[in-house]
């Protein structure tokens, strides 16, 4: 048997009645206290990553194909036609593997690059839009037509239909259906089944079209809700004057979100012809990526700060610990056992406390994001934050993680104040009292 660990394990049995038993129950509640807030803190920033990407990726797909000559900062719309040979069969398209020539600061080198994909592409729809105003009796709302068609996604839209139903796709044009923002209703004093009518500008002249609220939504993003509203592609395409094989462009949905950089190269040199352009919904709208990429700086931050929190409570305690045990460190040292050997016998003890502070931390942590994800404790304002509850996604992969982290991290670092051991005298050690 390992004398070492034989002598931790007594010492940390006869330690409960002692005021070193004290401390190694504030360091055990220090421990799970900082892995508890870590875990907590992983899983919600997840969770905001995880919802409001789906809310954003679920509204306008994760990649745009367009015309190359509409205007990036108005939006103003330039028609293509529908008959492409990628739509809709470029939803068959799996994984991709492909080279491309690498350059440095604008030079192409002799060599080339691999790139591949983890999934495919999942689904493409149609899109036209349409900006103008809302006039009612008593308000008015600037607001964008989004024209969807018989080939949108409405798994993700049902979710947020809060009220009323679907577009119904009429068989003609004739269909004036439009589905709100509930915001945007709010604001307007409009209810599921009113008309109102809708102001727009074509070629320098003023129009109107009177539209009748089906549904309303709400998605929670404010910069989406109170702007866009969806109606059948073709009333937008009457509106503009456009022939029913044209629209604004195409949304792509992809299956794995890590590929699209990657799959967006890939739609632009590889499948669409010159005259389109492709580019992906993150470079379109990037203020909100940007936000949630601040959330991994704050994740680093709390790890950081928790890790020192538990740091700082398991060096009191080994210095404690090692003081406390001068008499016995003093015997050993009488009786040959080296300086290392005694170190190891309270680097196992704080071992030992460590491990019990990660099971209860473990305990609490993932405890906690459970009730949460069941009950929604912690609520939020969703103007704010886009969500009404504090969202959880839970990693058991992170959570592995941050265990082995925080146990190498602290143990590595107790091994400076273990050093405290060799500065003890025998002789002296053994007449302390």
């Amino acid at each position: 048997m390992n004398l070492e660990r034989f002598i931790a394990n007594r010492v940390a049995s006869t330690n409960q009645q002692s005021f070193s038993g004290l401390i190694i129950r504030i360091a055990i509640i220090a421990v799970a206290l900082s892995l508890a807030v870590m875990i907590i803190a992983s899983a919600v920033i997840a969770g905001f990553k995880l919802q409001i990407g789906d809310k954003i990726f679920g509204f306008w797909g994760h990649i745009h194909i367009t015309s190359t000559q509409i205007n990036r900062t108005t939006g103003e719309a330039v028609p293509i036609s529908i008959n492409q040979d990628f739509y809709p069969s470029i939803d068959t398209v799996g994984p991709v593997r492909y080279r491309e020539n690498f350059s440095l600061l604008g030079y192409e080198l002799p060599f080339e690059v691999k790139k591949a994909t983890n999934g495919g592409i999942k689904h493409i729809q149609a899109f036209t839009l349409k900006p103008g105003i809302i006039k009612t009796k008593s308000e008015i709302e600037g607001i964008v037509l989004k024209g969807i068609g018989d080939d949108f996604e409405w798994s993700f839209f049902d979710k947020y239909l809060v009220e009323g139903e679907q577009l119904e796709m009429q068989d003609s044009a004739s269909g004036r259906g439009i589905i709100l923002s509930k915001q945007t209703a709010t604001r307007l004093q409009l209810k599921v089944g009113d008309q109102f009518i809708f102001n727009y500008v074509q070629d320098g002249d003023t129009f109107l079209r009177r539209f009748q609220v089906q549904g309303l939504y709400k998605t929670g993003l404010e910069e989406y809700d109170r702007k866009f509203a969806l109606v059948d592609i073709r009333q937008v395409q009457s509106l503009l004057g456009w022939q029913p094989d044209q629209v604004g462009g195409f949304e792509v949905f992809i299956d794995d979100l890590s590929d699209l950089e990657i799959m967006s190269e890939y739609i632009y040199y590889e499948e669409i012809p010159s005259e389109l352009y492709c580019e992906s919904i993150r470079s379109k709208y990037p203020a909100i990526f940007e936000w949630l990429a601040l959330q991994d700086i704050n994740e680093v931050v709390i790890i950081m700060l928790m890790i020192i929190v538990g740091l700082i409570n398991m060096v009191t305690a080994l210095m404690i610990l090692i003081l406390e045990r001068t008499n016995m460190i003093g015997t050993l040292k009488a009786l040959g056992q080296t300086n290392w050997g005694i170190r190891k016998i309270f680097l196992y003890h704080a071992g030992r406390i460590i491990l019990l502070g990660l099971f209860w931390g473990n305990l609490m942590g993932i405890g906690f994001c459970l009730l949460q994800q069941r009950f929604g404790i912690i609520q939020l304002s969703e103007e704010n934050y886009y969500l009404s509850v504090a969202p959880i996604e839970l990693k058991y992969w992170t959570i592995l993680i941050l265990n082995i982290g925080a146990l190498l991290a602290i143990m590595l670092f107790l091994i400076i104040p273990s050093w405290l051991v060799t500065r003890i005298s025998p002789v002296e050690a053994i007449r302390f009292k």
